[in-house]
């Protein structure tokens, strides 16, 4: 498998969960009301798999080592769009987190400021995949060797090894 496989796998995960969110993103247009559970589910999604564990991968692995490449400057202006891309869908996400929050406390006012993050976060990923998908990760494999392509794939499942053992880890140094 190339090292960009498990990385396209999780994009068809991240589509799916995408979907959901775009489904009550209509039920809190409808009903004026927000699932704040929901919303909580949505978030540790999108800072767990799609970013710690997604992008991480990403930004951690193969773009680290793109970045030693002779690439094309295409290709490097894709990766560096793609980098500020992500950093863009961490403030929504803590935008998003922010409105939740203030909704749960009882401010109404907030269901705007949920409904414009979510449709932001809905309308943002799929075109992001997209963009990974045909117009970074299959050109930029021509730059790497097969045995370059082992590696970043053996890191890539050792990265997803350690991911749960940090996330619990913070979880409970959040407690002491």
């Amino acid at each position: 498998m190339m090292p960009i496989g498990p990385l396209m796998i999780e994009h068809r995960r991240i589509e799916k969960m995408i979907d959901v969110i775009r489904k009550e993103l209509v039920r809190i247009e409808e009903r004026k009301v927000v699932a704040t559970t929901k919303i909580d589910v949505f978030v540790d999604f999108i800072r767990t798999y799609t970013d710690r564990c997604h992008h991480g991968k990403e930004e951690d692995i193969l773009f680290r080592d793109v970045a030693k490449k002779d690439i094309t400057g295409y290709l490097r202006r894709t990766m560096e769009e793609l980098i500020s891309e992500h950093q863009w869908a961490r403030n929504v996400t803590v935008q998003l987190v922010a409105a939740n929050r203030s909704y749960a406390e009882g401010d109404n006012g907030t269901i705007e400021k949920i409904t414009n993050c979510l449709r932001s976060l809905v309308d943002f990923y799929p075109v992001h995949i997209l963009k990974e998908d045909r117009r970074f990760f299959i050109p930029v494999m021509d730059y790497f060797s097969p045995e370059e392509k082992d590696a970043l794939l053996k890191e890539g499942y050792t990265f997803d090894q350690k991911l749960i053992h940090e996330k619990y880890e913070e979880i409970i140094n959040r407690f002491l």
